[in-house]
Order: C-alpha cells, then structure tokens, then sequence
C-alpha cells in the first residue's frame, strides 16, 4: 500500500520559516508604530527657534566691528588729501611770483653779460638764460662767479628761494599722489562695503527702531559743549550713511564733527585724528560734551550724555540715538577745545 504522507506544513502570510523571520517582521512593527506616533504627535521632532531680533542685532554689530575700522581710514585719508591738497596750492600761489621775480633776475642778468661779450653771452650764460632749471644749484652759482657780486648775489637768493619751494611742492605732489592712490583704492572697496552693508540689512526683520531722547544736561558744562550736545541731539532719527557729515545723514566721526563745528571748533573727519584733536580725560572726570571713543583702534566715537550715556551714530540700520557706553569696549575720554 502507499504510505500516507503528511500534508507539507504552511506558514503564516509574512513570516519565514528561519528563526529571524520573526525578528525582522518585529522590527518592522517597531518602525511602523513609531512612525504613527511622530504622525499623531506622540513623539515631537525637536525643533530648532529662529533667532530673536536681539540675537540678529547682536550679529550685526558683531559684522559691523570689521567693517568700520575700514570706513573710518577712509575717512582718514580723505581728510589728509584735503589738507595736502590746500597746502599744494597755497604753496603754488608763493612759487608763481617767485619765478617772476627769478625771470626778471635772469633778464638783468642777461644786460650784464651781453655788455662783457660783444658777440651775446657764453654758452655757460646763455644755458642759464635758456634753461629754467639748470641741473643744479652748484652750477647755477659756478655761472654766476662771472658776473658783477651784486648781481650774482640777487640771482643767487632768487634760485635759492625758488629751489626751496620747488622741492617741498615736488614733496607734496608724491604725497598727493599717493594718498590719491589710497583713496580710488578704498574707493573701490566702498561697493563692497555697500553690499555687505545691504546684506546685513536684509537680515534684519522689519522692526520699527525706538530712538531715546537726550537727557535734561547736568553739571558744568562749557558753552561750546553744550551747543555741541544740542546740535547732535537734535539730529536723533537721522539715518547712519557711511562717510556722511550730515547735515541729513551721519557717520560716528561725522556726528561729532558736525556737533562741534556749530560751537565753532573744528575737527577731522576722522575718528583717529579727533582722538588726538582734544584733552586727554580720565573716565572719572568725564562731562557732558567729552567725545568717547571706543576698541583699540579707535574706530568708533560717540558724545558723551553723562551716567554712561552718548548720543552717536551708531550703524548702517540704526539711526542716531542715544545709547549706553557700556556696549562696546571704551578706549578713551577726550574733550574738544
């Protein structure tokens, strides 16, 4: 008879006959069930918050610090091309009667030789004559040996005279030019600046800026500072711009230039220069008026309020307003005169 056989065994849907089946279909629950959860909320993600508006102002100041200190040189060397370039053309105006007088001495010079030599001068005399400038004071004078003392004397003073002046002119123009150099080289930095300004902006949500006003002034104050602190602080609200010197529009050394100049002192445009345009005051000595100054290298200014207040320009997106001192790191107390 054939021998029965057993029906082959069937397992359940979706399991494997090997041991690890089970173990795999498990996991596979887990995964499922906790997906479910994280769907229905039972297991929150963590979520990352997006910064504060003071977290954002933070970094912007923190952006800002490495970007002033280029903004203010080139304050800088816009301030001292302008000096440079007055001197220039006062130095011009003493040099352009100079060589009238110098032209006028050649000319009797010229009288006196052609009275030695019937046929005109030398050619040691006429190269004199011809030339402008003879290559050097030596020889000028080894020409002049020849003719009457008085008249060698007068020519004499004139060439001196003039070589002076035509070697600090020549001194000036290689300054000039020089510092021109500096300045189209920050020039073409200013895009830059610009755009990154823009940047740093951008990033800033769209919050309405609250300006402090000044405080009642107290203590003893000389005129000129207090005409300064009511001119800066008249000018709260006005917008930062780089390089501005107002009067609708402000950089930190602009401010205080600006300030000043309306009690009738002057300052550079420079926060560097202004440091050393005024006396020396310990913080405890500080009043109202005193400019404040700020990092090591300076590159900022404010007007000091007193207890710890100034009026400044702060940044690109901060309008002039009053602050506390106590923000950024003091460098120094200095008070115009």
């Amino acid at each position: 008879m054939p021998v029965a056989t057993m029906p082959p065994h069937r397992h359940a849907p979706g399991l494997s006959a090997r041991p690890g089946g089970l173990r795999r279909v498990t996991q596979r629950l887990l995964v499922l069930v906790a997906a479910a959860a994280v769907g229905a909320g039972l297991l929150a993600a963590p979520v990352q918050a997006a910064p504060s508006v003071d977290e954002i102002e933070a970094q912007i100041d923190k952006q800002w610090e490495q970007l002033e200190p280029t903004i203010e040189q080139y304050n800088k060397v816009r301030a001292q091309l302008k000096v440079n370039k007055k001197k220039s053309a006062d130095l011009q105006k003493k040099i352009e009667p100079l060589a009238l007088q110098s032209e006028l001495a050649l000319n009797r010079v010229g009288d006196l030789a052609s009275r030695y030599y019937m046929s005109g001068p030398s050619h040691d005399i006429g190269a004199l004559l011809v030339s402008a400038k003879p290559d050097t004071l030596t020889e000028q004078l080894t020409v002049l040996d020849r003719l009457a003392a008085q008249e060698r004397k007068e020519v004499e003073g004139v060439l001196a005279v003039r070589a002076k002046y035509d070697g600090q002119k020549q001194k000036l123009d290689a300054l000039i030019a020089t510092q021109t150099k500096q300045q189209d080289d920050l020039a073409k930095k200013k895009k830059e600046i610009d755009a990154e300004i823009k940047r740093l902006e951008a990033s800033l949500p769209k919050t309405v800026v609250k300006t402090e006003g000044c405080p009642t002034i107290q203590g003893v104050v000389s005129e000129a500072a207090r005409t300064a602190i009511r001119t800066a602080c008249g000018k709260v609200g006005k917008p930062y711009v780089w390089g501005a010197v107002g009067p609708n529009a402000f950089d930190c050394s602009g401010l205080t230039q600006y300030a000043y100049k309306a009690a009738g002192i002057s300052l550079t445009h420079f926060t560097g220069a202004q440091w050393n345009e005024g006396k020396a005051i310990p913080r405890s000595e500080a009043r109202p008026g005193d400019l404040v100054f700020f990092f090591s290298d300076l590159h900022h200014v404010g007007l000091y309020l007193g207890n710890d207040k100034m009026v400044h320009a702060p940044r690109a997106g901060k309008p002039v307003n009053v602050s506390s001192i106590n923000y950024m790191p003091v460098a120094g107390f200095r008070r115009p005169s």
